[in-house]
């Protein structure tokens, strides 16, 4: 059985180790998994990061550094995201870059989910992303229950934002790393920057760190926040 473990998080400079548009493309064989609340995780509970507990969030953000991931298997698939929602409701609202091995190889493909709704990829063509690209994502609620949702590949000169409507309890705002096969590909070290809820740092809501582990080994490794509580990593363990 899969598990999670968790601890509070600390402003603290050094790691510390820890216990989902343009039209659809048919690139991902994988893209009817979804990216799924914590609870909801088949697979067990496969996030890694920081989650925000509370009421009431309006909006989150981060950036990244597209890793170059090396597929173990094809059944490996996962993706840094943010969002709001999830870490205890039965909704996430979230956007990020999904990496699928199902063909072998390493794809990259961009994408947005307001789960329970099946996750949109967009269009391979329309918004590549290559590894080295500069990623910046972000969520915000515009009211009336409709959300933002906006990712942006400076590298490649590219932004994609799209307005949704859902009932959900803004409860939980999360930057993080997820794989709903609960099989990762070697990432290395993917650094999350600028990671902000409702406009402060992440920090500074007291947030919740979480690593993926799978039969009591780490899949992952979730650092300590530094740069005033906006900066944090994930280094890949196993798979």
């Amino acid at each position: 059985m899969r598990r999670f473990l968790i601890r509070v998080a600390t402003l603290s400079a050094a790691a510390a180790t820890l216990v989902v548009p343009a039209a659809p493309s048919t690139a991902a064989a994988a893209q009817g998994l979804s990216f799924r609340p914590l609870q909801y995780n088949t697979n067990g509970y496969n996030w890694g990061g920081y989650a925000a507990t509370g009421s009431g969030f309006s909006s989150v953000s981060a950036s990244w550094t597209e890793p170059d991931a090396t597929c173990n298997s094809t059944n490996d698939l996962y993706a840094p995201w943010v969002g709001i929602d999830g870490y205890g409701s039965s909704t996430v609202e979230q956007t990020g870059v999904a990496t699928d091995c199902s063909s072998g190889s390493p794809v990259n493909q961009a994408w947005y989910e307001m789960y329970p709704a099946s996750p949109v990829y967009l269009s391979l063509s329309s918004y590549p992303v290559s590894a080295g690209d500069h990623i910046t994502a972000s969520v915000t609620y515009a009211g009336s229950s409709r959300y933002t949702l906006k990712l942006t590949d400076s590298s490649r000169g590219w932004t994609y934002s799209t307005t949704k409507s859902l009932s959900a309890q803004r409860t939980s705002a999360e930057v993080i790393i997820e794989s709903p096969t609960g099989s990762y590909p070697d990432f290395g070290t993917l650094n999350f920057t600028s990671a902000t809820v409702n406009g402060k740092s992440l920090g500074s809501s007291g947030p919740v760190a979480l690593d993926p582990s799978s039969n009591g080994a780490y899949e992952a490794s979730t650092s300590g926040l530094g740069s005033g509580g906006t900066s944090f990593s994930e280094t890949f363990l196993q798979e």
